[in-house]
């Protein structure tokens, strides 16, 4: 389901607020959303395991969503259903780093099927992909927030509700500018 109009946002911007290192802003066209941020904040050199959101320009590459908990949210962007076997390679001896797979119930990974609801919603980006580099971070998403609006562990995360709003603007184009 592909959002009727065609006027998709160019640049989107996330910056962190003064005073704390993992609460953010989201500038998104003429709007702004507040966001939570890595517990570490923003750093240019992101390493796995270190909480931080990665600094750089990155492109939305497809969404992710639990069709359990909602309809297909309207975006451009490709969509995947997640399932109770999907999760997320972070382990940089893996040749899978940094990429979704099919987990068996003993395997580590990040699952993607989460009670909290974290991952209801979940926007794959282009952090460390091309060429991907084993340490220098992954599953680094655009998800929904915790209710107490606790850090992340290097994600950029929002309420449910503007994400889907935001869902509906992303583009081919959109690029993701997380900037200190």
């Amino acid at each position: 389901m592909r959002p009727s109009h065609r006027h998709f946002l160019g640049d989107i911007r996330v910056r962190s607020r003064p005073g704390s290192r993992s609460r953010g802003i989201l500038i998104a066209g003429g709007r702004q959303i507040a966001v939570v941020l890595g517990r570490t904040g923003i750093r240019a050199n992101k390493r796995e395991g270190d909480g931080a959101t990665p600094a750089g320009r990155f492109r939305p590459l497809r969404l992710w969503w639990r069709a359990d908990r909602g309809p297909r949210p309207q975006t451009a962007l490709p969509a995947t259903r997640i399932t109770r076997d999907l999760a997320w390679c972070e382990d940089p001896r893996d040749r899978r780093y940094n990429r979704p797979f099919r987990r068996s119930a003993n395997e580590p990974g990040d699952r993607l099927w989460r009670d909290d609801r974290l991952y209801d919603l979940v926007v794959e980006i282009d952090h460390n992909t091309r060429p991907r580099v084993a340490g220098r971070g992954s599953a680094v998403f655009l998800h929904v927030a915790r209710s107490d609006r606790g850090p992340t562990a290097g994600c950029v995360a929002m309420p449910a509700a503007a994400l889907r709003r935001l869902l509906a603007q992303l583009g081919p184009k959109t690029t993701i500018m997380i900037q200190f």
